[in-house]
């Protein structure tokens, strides 16, 4: 076996304690490798590229050893003897012709050599490869490109440069340069960014995938952390996994956190192996970039934190506060999102989206719609990234004001949704809300530690009542009114509205707190003069005298509030519902009564634009149809009313009762009034305590 560490001419190889711990074999990236083999064999520059931590430097590696497998086996090292890139090649040998392998790692800690000086300068790249190229250590003298290219005149070189990001400039024009002169050179480069060469081929690097491909398979990102774990516990006394019990569930919440990030893997299974896989798993959720391996062979991928710093002090100040401040964003976001919350203190509007641009070049954002389309770019960020970011805009005391924007941005979009919804664009509306879903959830989230954004954080909620009423939200609708409405105490309205809605998601499951919310509603609803929530609050108590079986009551309170609630009104239901609730209540004791109900609830002004008020009233029609024995009709209805919905969107409440009806026709049986089965008692609803002004507690 060939010894590729000996430097022909050069230094003694390192020791295996100066390379530090040596990483395991590649795991889920045998698609990968085959690609890069392949691109190597057809194209004269190849360049890996992705976000730092991805395995950049370890894949391009495997590929080079392979090389050096089927040929002579003769690997000269240049700048940055001893890092992983080379590790991989270490020990590799073979006979008979092939390529000769040429690696250069760029060191750690250096910078461009744009500004420091030219060829031949310590801080060259050019001076490195003449370096490795000769087999000459630590004798660098004024050598150009042109040098370069008569030391490579080989028949077959392949010129491995690793980790070229801060020498990136310099880099494009010497491998331009040196496939122009030297035809049998052959160039691999592994960067956060492509090169931007014509015929350069781009291996595109992702993150490994937290998801098994099914059932049967487990996931390659819970691969390589169970490779990994189990390599450490082996060394450590006391560590130990179970793989009947939760902490395989630890493991694949583990590999979420993190994105499937090799290098966030592998300092998290580290991390394991010195305490719990739990414990980890319960540390990431907040945070992860206190993530750490002191023993690994490569000083920046020693922590996540000092990994992620090292594209940091490559960007531009505009690059780094559009990096910190966007960091403010949960999930996927677009560019004027980012434009909005981004901007100011210098930094205009117009140049946040180049900054993205470049951020997403070097593996920071990870766009989720085509740059090129018709609709302006999507963004998101990689989690690490995205917990360093946050640090950053900490540090610079900037959070609150990122947050404030964010509360402005999102407050607007919930308005938005809200007027899609009334006026008859409902798909519309749930597209944006599923779009910008994660940003909404982070900015409730965060509203109630800030107190002067909580008004426009209610206002949100209460904007965004059909996403939690009709699209099986309660539980989450619930709790962030809950959390906010003792925090907005001046504005009366806004509390009349919050309690009704708040008692309207609880009817279902605490009919009993439903009834302390709406004993705090009603009052104020009264003082603000608001018919549409006094009518609200009555479709409320009909619900809950329906559950109780009073159907009495119920009609009376389904009539007061199809009569009071205005027919354009938004921000809730509408009267249409009431109608529909109305002629369902009526439907035993008084078809003809129930038949009038719901046809009214269909003729309502603007229905044929409320696709969820007309799904309800259909529904109302083919239940009274049935209750009055012409099933015929009523299976008609209830499968025209299905067929109309939007498959490509989730299924809105009132579906899974027409489905029931549906099952009911066919078996020819009658299940009666759809009502559920209703607790006995508290469920753990918390009032808030005199939520708004003259409302007594």
């Amino acid at each position: 076996m060939a010894d590729v560490w000996t430097r022909k001419g050069g230094d003694s190889a390192p020791s295996a304690q100066d390379r530090g711990q040596v990483p395991g074999p590649l795991v889920g990236r045998e698609r990968e490798s085959r690609d890069l083999r392949a691109l190597l064999e057809n194209h004269r520059l190849v360049t890996v590229a992705g976000e730092v931590g991805v395995g950049k430097s370890r894949l391009a590696a495997e590929a080079v050893a392979e090389a050096v497998a089927h040929g002579v086996g003769e690997c000269v090292l240049g700048a940055g003897k001893g890092r992983p890139a080379a590790e991989a090649v270490a020990g590799v040998g073979a006979q008979g012709a092939g390529p000769r392998v040429v690696v250069v790692r760029w060191p750690e800690g250096r910078q461009d050599a744009g500004s420091d000086g030219g060829p031949g300068s310590p801080v060259s790249l050019t001076a490195a490869v003449m370096e490795a190229a000769a087999g000459v250590h630590g004798r660098r003298g004024a050598a150009g490109v042109g040098a370069v290219a008569d030391r490579l005149r080989a028949a077959d070189v392949l010129l491995f440069l690793d980790d070229v990001d801060p020498v990136h400039a310099e880099c494009v024009g010497m491998v331009q340069t040196l496939l122009e002169f030297v035809p049998s050179l052959r160039v691999l480069v592994t960067a956060r960014r492509p090169l931007g060469l014509g015929g350069e081929a781009v291996l595109r690097l992702a993150p490994l995938s937290a998801e098994p491909a099914d059932e049967h398979r487990t996931a390659p990102a819970m691969k390589l952390f169970l490779d990994r774990f189990l390599d450490r516990s082996l060394e450590r006394a006391g560590a130990g996994f179970d793989a009947d019990d939760s902490d395989l569930s630890s493991v694949a919440d583990i590999c979420r956190y993190v994105g499937g990030l090799p290098l966030a893997v592998e300092l998290a299974a580290e991390q394991a192996a010195r305490s719990s896989v739990g414990e980890v798993a319960e540390r990431l959720k907040e945070h992860q970039c206190w993530l750490s391996a002191p023993d690994m062979a490569a000083p920046r991928h020693r922590s996540l934190r000092d990994a992620v710093a090292a594209a940091y002090v490559l960007c531009d100040r505009d690059e780094r506060i559009v990096w910190a401040r966007a960091s403010i964003l949960a999930g996927e976001f677009d560019e004027s999102t980012a434009a909005f919350v981004c901007a100011g203190g210098g930094l205009a509007p117009a140049r946040v989206p180049a900054c993205l641009t470049r951020l997403a070049a070097v593996g920071v954002l990870t766009p989720v719609r085509d740059p090129g389309g018709i609709r302006e770019p999507r963004y998101r960020m990689a989690p690490a990234a995205h917990d360093f970011g946050g640090e950053r805009l900490r540090e610079a005391r900037e959070f609150e004001v990122a947050a404030e924007r964010r509360a402005i941005h999102f407050h607007r979009v919930a308005a938005l949704a809200e007027n899609l919804w009334s006026l008859g664009s409902q798909p519309q509306a749930v597209r944006l809300v599923l779009a910008e879903a994660e940003g909404l959830r982070a900015m409730l989230e965060y509203a109630p530690r800030q107190p002067e954004l909580a008004a426009a954080a209610l206002e949100s909620v209460l904007n965004l009542w059909f996403w939690w009423a009709v699209y099986d939200a309660a539980d989450e609708g619930r709790r962030h009114l809950l959390r906010l409405l003792p925090m907005c105490r001046s504005d009366t309205l806004l509390i009349a509205r919050g309690l009704c809605l708040a008692a309207w998601l609880t009817a279902y499951g605490d009919p009993y707190g439903a009834s302390e919310l709406l004993q705090h509603a009603w009052p104020a609803a009264v003082l603000t003069g608001d018919d549409a929530t006094i009518g609200r609050i009555a479709h409320v108590q009909g619900m809950l005298a329906l559950h109780e079986g009073d159907l009495e009551r119920a009609t009376e309170q389904f009539q007061e509030a199809a009569s009071t609630i205005p027919p354009h009104v938004s921000g809730g239901l509408p009267p249409a519902v009431s109608l529909a609730a109305l002629a369902v209540t009526q439907a035993e004791q008084s078809p003809r009564a129930a038949r009038r109900s719901a046809r009214r609830a269909l003729s309502q002004p603007g229905i044929r634009g409320d696709a969820w008020a007309c799904l309800v009233a259909r529904y109302a029609q083919a239940f009274v149809d049935h209750s009055d024995g012409r099933t015929g009709r009523a299976r008609l209805r209830a499968h025209r009313a299905l067929a109309a919905l939007d498959g490509r969107l989730p299924a809105p409440h009132g579906c899974a009762a027409l489905r029931d009806l549906i099952t009911d026709i066919d078996r020819g049986s009658r299940s009666g009034l759809p009502t559920a089965t209703v607790p006995r008692g508290l469920t753990g609803v918390a009032i808030p305590a005199q939520a708004g002004s003259g409302i007594p507690g």
